[in-house]
């Protein structure tokens, strides 16, 4: 029986805006977003090409990133988001792992304090070791030392806006906001031979749980507490929530986090699911009770703006009031 309704002329096909296009002319749609023909988007390292309704991608390999930000937040290589508080050192990433445990190049650790009257911790300093050379990253600043084992492993540094940038030969890459975040890039040969905290880098975050004894957890607290430095640190027994602890401090968390949801990122949104950045900035901004309450706040959304121009949503959130740099000063 007849359906009333719009078809394309025999050849043509409807272009999802309404019109009949030809098959060459056929558009792409990315994250809801449609695309027309020869468009290009970049997706990590790469490079798409739309072409008669299907995306053409060049396929080179891509740096991984595992982001520790604010109070205990962590993603893996392979994208994995979980909080882990615990008062220690702890492996955030290395290649001695399983039967190459003397073989590595590389350990990053992070000496994760207590910020806060609440008992969640934050990343107070970095150590990482290159070879020989033990760089000890606290106080906004860094110093080198010398060891006597390990090769000779070449690094540079600089500083690029906020962050001070460590980059070595063997295809790691350190950036520390000089606070509370930090990002481990790492060169694509290093795929599937990490473990740690930030995962093992194999582009599944199922088994990015795998405890120092090579164990697949399903418990973050566990988990965590294997990749622990020293056998003297208390384990973590329970998760904490600073919101219940400190419940008068709740409404404003929420009120301050809320940017995150606004409209103010809404073109980052279908690209980067807000919740689990808006959960920990509401975490964040309870916990930091005794001073540095913006900056918890301001690290929380800033973690989420920097996702969101790796997908290429470009979000300017700053303004007089809310987390203001002062580049004029710095200049």
């Amino acid at each position: 029986e007849c359906v009333s309704g719009c078809v394309c002329p025999e050849g043509l096909f409807d272009d999802g805006k309404g019109g009949c296009v030809e098959e060459k002319d056929c558009p792409c749609i990315h994250n809801n977003q449609w695309y027309s023909s020869g468009q290009k988007v970049t997706v990590d390292c790469n490079t798409c090409t739309c072409q008669k309704g299907f995306w053409s991608c060049t396929e080179d390999v891509c740096y991984g990133t595992c982001m520790i930000y604010g109070s205990g937040h962590y993603i893996t290589f392979d994208g994995k988001f979980y909080d882990f508080d615990g008062n220690c050192e702890y492996v955030a990433t290395q290649d001695f792992c399983g039967d190459r445990n003397f073989s590595g190049s590389f350990s990053i650790i992070t000496e994760n304090v207590p910020c806060g009257t609440t008992g969640v911790t934050c990343s107070k300093a970095i150590k990482m070791f290159l070879g020989k050379t033990e760089l000890k990253l606290e106080n906004k600043d860094y110093k080198e030392i010398q060891r006597d084992v390990g090769d000779d492993v070449r690094y540079w540094n600089r500083t690029v806006g906020l962050y001070l940038v460590i980059e070595a030969s063997n295809g790691v890459m350190l950036i520390w906001d000089k606070k509370t975040t930090v990002f481990i890039k790492l060169s694509p040969d290093y795929k599937g031979k990490l473990c740690g905290l930030c995962g093992n880098f194999d582009d599944k975050s199922s088994n990015d749980f795998t405890t120092r004894s090579g164990l697949q957890e399903t418990n973050a607290l566990k988990f965590g507490n294997s990749w622990k430095q020293s056998s003297m640190c208390p384990d973590v027994t329970q998760e904490i929530k600073p919101c219940d602890v400190k419940p008068h401090r709740k409404s404003w968390a929420e009120k301050e986090c809320s940017i995150i949801r606004s409209e103010v990122f809404k073109i980052c949104h279908s690209k980067v699911d807000p919740t689990p950045f808006y959960e920990a900035c509401v975490h964040d901004a309870c916990s930091c009770d005794s001073g540095g309450d913006c900056e918890c706040f301001c690290s929380a959304v800033a973690a989420y703006a920097q996702e969101c121009t790796k997908a290429q949503a470009c979000v300017f959130w700053r303004t007089p009031d809310i987390c203001p740099i002062f580049c004029d000063y710095y200049n």
